[in-house]
């Protein structure tokens, strides 16, 4: 449950769009990094009284190595501008019952500007979707998406199996210049729109972003036991599933590894094989980089072999993904391990980007 701490803000060090990064001293004397979203509580300054939630930073989660502003009870923040008793200014309700549940004006109701285009909207035309279960994934996607078609408008479905606020993550902040722009789905909140459904979400990327290409991928921060279906990633099977019935193309890129050191996750990882082998009911074109060291092709193929009977396996070209790969505005890193580190799997999810621009169009 909560580990609740109360302390005064010390210092602002980082900032990025949504995320104000700070130093909280506490009572008993020690100092404790702590995140606040202005959005939700307001902006922090030194010298204010804050309430924390603190269970993950004492825990030791990599991720969720913050302690969490819940309150700035000295200074709450302004109402918004609008009444607050109608739904003039959106009614998705999203974090549902949680003590920060924001309310939220969602892409397809009837106070969104785009609820015209989106009331009747049922199909993707054939718009082809990369699908990831990590959210590390995501700029080695836009490099390999990028290589090929650098005009491309590239919107991303941001779900909520990892982070629920879209302004946790540094890398989103960083990409948002590459991007037509961010969606955040079912209980995940902070992007550019709202939707209430991953199915909306889509069809929001592709007739109000105009995109030529999405991705979906949870935030960072993901769930997970150790186990075959304890992992929030295992959602991205249903991602297939969603981009099908709505007639879009889904492309899976796969979480491929030679140095993962956890064995479940060498070679194709047990959550690809669980997602797109026993989750996804609709076909998709998994994509494998054709250049693998050979050891671990082998591995590869052996793991993807029985997926086949439902899949398309599409052996993707690498020739200038390392270098696009290097490009990356942003620092590539999964796990803790750096491009160098674990070169197949950020291969692999540029191949998958690549592939994508080849069902433009």
């Amino acid at each position: 449950m909560v580990r609740w701490r109360a302390g005064t803000v010390a210092a602002l060090r980082r900032q990025w769009t949504g995320a104000v990064e700070l130093d909280v001293d506490l009572s008993d004397g020690t100092r404790m990094r702590a995140l606040a979203y202005p959005e939700l509580v307001g902006t922090p300054e030194p010298g204010d009284r804050v309430l924390l939630n603190a269970g993950a930073l004492l825990m030791g989660l990599g991720t969720g190595g913050y302690a969490l502003v819940v309150a700035l009870p000295d200074r709450l923040p302004p109402d918004p501008p609008d009444s607050g008793d109608t739904r003039d200014a959106g009614h998705l309700v999203k974090a549902r019952y949680t003590p920060l549940q924001p309310i939220l004006l969602g892409v397809d109701e009837e106070a969104s500007p785009h609820r015209d285009v989106l009331a009747e909207a049922d199909d993707l035309g054939g718009l082809p979707v990369v699908t990831a279960d990590l959210h590390s994934a995501l700029p080695a996607i836009l490099a390999g998406i990028r290589a090929e078609a650098p005009d491309a408008r590239v919107a991303y479905l941001f779900t909520d199996g990892g982070a629920l606020p879209a302004w946790f993550s540094r890398t989103l902040a960083a990409l948002r210049a590459e991007l037509a722009g961010t969606i955040t789905v079912g209980q995940a909140f902070g992007g550019d729109l709202e939707a209430t459904t991953l199915h909306g979400g889509l069809l929001a990327a592709r007739y109000v972003l105009r995109a030529d290409v999405a991705v979906v991928a949870q935030g960072p921060g993901n769930l997970g036991t150790g186990t075959r279906w304890g992992f929030s990633g295992v959602a991205v099977g249903e991602a297939v599933n969603a981009i099908a019935a709505l007639g879009g193309r889904p492309v899976g890129s796969l979480r491929i590894s030679a140095a993962d050191p956890r064995p479940r996750h060498r070679g194709v990882s047990h959550h690809s094989l669980t997602a797109y082998g026993r989750v996804a009911l609709a076909p998709a074109e998994l994509v494998v980089p054709d250049d693998l060291d050979p050891a671990l092709a082998a591995e590869v193929d052996a793991a993807l072999a029985p997926l086949a009977v439902r899949h398309r396996i599409v052996r993707v070209p690498t020739a200038g993904l390392d270098a696009a790969l290097r490009a990356s505005v942003v620092a590539l890193s999964t796990m803790g391990r750096g491009l160098d580190a674990d070169h197949a799997y950020f291969l692999a999810a540029a191949a998958a980007g690549r592939h994508a621009t080849t069902l433009l169009p």
